[in-house]
């Protein structure tokens, strides 16, 4: 059989990503729906239990026991990190984000879209225990927003859906350095010697050509249960464990069926996107919706994160794309307007899954949590509507309306 031309290898990944992160995001907005049923019924009680129910992991003198919501997001979302860091060393090696002249339009559309949200955030609650929350409206969540770019078919031009897969890749980068430094306990140097220990043998084992996950996965396991223990999140463990991942094949080669790093990446999509996305945000969406909530969105955490997300991030990733086009560093992607690109930005403003995270590392009060939770899902859903509204006027965009004037 001879062998598929290379640019059709590379794009193979990118589509069964795509399929499958949308095709997650229906999952996963279904689990939320789910949560709020569940938290807002005759049956709610049993929903706080069930995350409050004690787990006792490993055996004694090393066993560990936590509460199942606990073991979700600091131990089952260290997997979906895992994901999010081996997409981006493979964006980073062949994808949108190898070069420069490829990466300027999502980078710069995606530190407009953190730093715009996180200004609105912070004015909002300057001077106030709520300012810890202003990570909260610089996420994107790729699955909610793919799934709806995915809702228009082929009336989405492939390099739009490229673009906005790439700017949500680059602001995973973001959140995960903001959860690195900005969000985490006190430190212990002990266990990050130790991490730093275990981070060393995995790339040593890189240098050596070891391409099998037998070694990469128990090393993985330690290197985890030491940032668990060090202060800094411990779903960090997951990216720097996919940084050190081999890329290529033991002949040096980038083959889809045969690279450590795209087959273990495929691997974990399916269960990342069906089952543990679904299962945090059925852990973690649950708003109990109340007269409180109402009074919530008066208060400056939930105004904070819902005009963050719903007005920031389109402005923040449209001005600063645009500026990038203007000054000649990068162009707008071929079949793609600037209406359509706008469209994109508002899918930006879907937080959901990362800034529900971020949201319970940076509030313990309920009351906090809930006003958090309030305005990321009002955010999410007016952004989603608006992005899909502005995408179908763009679906057929005039000739000529490809260049900015």
């Amino acid at each position: 059989m001879p062998a598929r031309p290379l640019a059709r290898k590379l794009i193979q990944p990118f589509q069964r990503f795509f399929e499958i992160e949308a095709a997650g995001g229906i999952v996963l907005l279904v689990a939320a729906a789910v949560a709020l049923l569940w938290a807002n019924s005759r049956w709610s009680g049993s929903y706080e239990r069930l995350w409050e129910l004690p787990i006792t992991l490993g055996v004694a003198p090393l066993a560990m026991t936590e509460s199942l919501h606990l073991w979700i997001n600091d131990g089952l979302m260290v997997v979906f990190f895992l994901l999010v860091g081996l997409e981006i060393k493979r964006e980073a090696l062949v994808g949108e984000l190898a070069s420069l002249k490829k990466s300027a339009l999502p980078l710069a559309g995606a530190v407009g879209g953190m730093v715009v949200p996180a200004a609105i955030y912070a004015s909002l609650n300057a001077g106030t225990p709520g300012i810890r929350g202003w990570g909260i409206p610089m996420a994107t969540d790729i699955a909610f927003a793919l799934g709806v770019l995915a809702l228009l078919g082929s009336r989405a031009p492939t390099g739009l859906k490229v673009f906005l897969a790439a700017l949500a890749i680059t602001d995973d980068i973001g959140a995960v350095l903001v959860i690195a430094f900005f969000y985490t306990a006190q430190l212990s140097f002990t266990a990050l010697a130790a991490a730093a220990v275990v981070l060393a043998l995995l790339a040593g084992a890189n240098r050596a050509g070891v391409r099998t996950m037998w070694v990469y996965a128990p090393l993985g396991i330690v290197l985890w249960v030491a940032f668990l223990k060090s202060g800094v999140h411990a779903t960090v463990a997951g990216v720097l464990l996919a940084m050190t991942i081999p890329a290529r094949t033991a002949a040096g080669e980038w083959d889809e069926s045969r690279s450590p790093l795209l087959a273990l990446e495929e691997r974990l999509h399916g269960p990342v996107s069906f089952g543990i996305m679904p299962l945090f945000a059925l852990a973690n969406a649950g708003l109990h919706l109340d007269r409180r909530l109402a009074a919530a969105f008066g208060e400056p955490i939930a105004l904070g994160v819902l005009l963050g997300l719903a007005l920031g991030k389109p402005i923040g990733i449209t001005a600063a794309a645009w500026a990038t086009v203007r000054a000649g560093l990068a162009a707008l992607p071929e079949g793609v307007s600037w209406r359509g690109l706008h469209g994109a930005a508002w899918l930006g403003g879907i937080g959901f899954t990362m800034s529900l995270f971020i949201a319970g590392l940076a509030f313990t009060t309920a009351d906090a949590l809930d006003a958090a939770k309030a305005g990321i899902l009002a955010a999410s859903a007016i952004a989603g509507i608006i992005g899909t509204l502005v995408l179908r006027l763009a679906a057929s965009p005039p000739a000529g309306r490809n260049e900015p004037s």
